[in-house]
């Protein structure tokens, strides 16, 4: 798990920076023999800089992302992995960034607080969730579950989910084999709910709040991500489609908080557009509206011709 804080004294302090992006611990340098006098010569002549009370970079410009990652860890020490939602930006997700630095600690003992790094402590064993990265990396999968298990609000835990399916970063049977590794673990039951309609076919939060928004409103429920080709002959995956008796289809397309930019908004609708046809009628809310008003759309849908389903059967 992560780098050895005990490499052979055959490795050299610029062997160890060039896999560290140029970030070392005191500790890693007394280990392989550079002494104390010879490392604050270096930061006293402006050759390093160092950056916490544990940790100097071979750099003096200002810390690169991968760099703070660096300095993160290995001020925590050895039993460290850096997690959360900082584990998931590493692991390639996107629109979920933090400026903080979650680091994953098991060390029972006081660890001097850093500015940007917050410290997760956890009683499991940080080798078994390691990913086979030179960075101390938790997976992404038991990244995500933590994150989630202890975060406040909790529409914002079930949507990072959401987000790394979505992403085809995981998939709901891995993160479910890593609930059950991690058990126990806080809302493990919601999260097999949230999984079992994620395999089923929905790609965000917005689309299960569609799934809740027609039981409760008795609306029939919708196909979910169908191959589509566009008038430009882009493929497409819907969000929500009702195909009616009379051959037209009701496509409802939800826009998630990303769609805010305008530009973005924009193209947006814009590719929406090119999906309909004479018989295929796009519709397009927000997320917000389908989470906290969603009978306005569900009126809409009704109008349209979208049964109920007393209608229906």
């Amino acid at each position: 798990m992560g780098p050895s804080m005990g490499k052979s004294r055959s490795t050299t302090w610029q062997e160890l920076a060039t896999g560290q992006a140029g970030v070392l611990s005191f500790r890693q340098l007394r280990t392989i023999g550079v002494t104390r006098t010879a490392f604050r010569h270096h930061v006293r002549v402006g050759r390093w800089a160092q950056r916490t009370s544990q940790v100097l970079t071979t750099t003096t410009g200002p810390l690169s992302r991968e760099q703070q990652l660096w300095c993160a860890v290995l001020h925590a020490g050895g039993d460290s992995l850096i997690g959360g939602l900082t584990a998931a930006e590493v692991s390639g997700m996107k629109n979920w960034s933090r400026d903080n630095v979650t680091v994953l600690i098991n060390n029972p003992q006081s660890l001097e607080p850093l500015d940007g790094v917050e410290f997760f402590r956890t009683r499991r064993d940080l080798d078994t969730l390691s990913a086979p990265t030179a960075l101390p990396l938790c997976r992404l999968e038991p990244a995500l579950l933590l994150f989630s298990g202890y975060e406040f609000n909790q529409r914002t835990a079930h949507g990072a989910l959401a987000a790394a399916v979505q992403q085809r970063l995981t998939t709901p049977d891995k993160l479910r084999a890593s609930l059950s590794e991690l058990a126990p673990l806080r809302r493990a039951g919601e999260f097999r709910v949230l999984l079992d309609d994620l395999e089923g076919g929905a790609q965000s939060l917005a689309e299960i709040d569609v799934k809740e928004a027609c039981r409760d409103f008795g609306i029939v429920a919708p196909s979910r991500q169908t191959k589509r080709r566009d008038r430009g002959g882009r493929t497409r995956f819907t969000d929500c489609e009702w195909h009616l008796a009379d051959g037209r289809v009701i496509v409802l397309e939800v826009d998630g908080s990303f769609h805010d930019d305008v530009a973005e908004a924009s193209d947006h609708r814009a590719r929406n557009r090119k999906l309909m046809t004479a018989t295929r009628i796009v519709v397009q809310c927000s997320a917000y509206e389908i989470r906290h008003e969603p009978w306005e759309v569900m009126e809409d849908l009704i109008a349209l011709g979208v049964p109920r389903l007393s209608a229906a059967s």
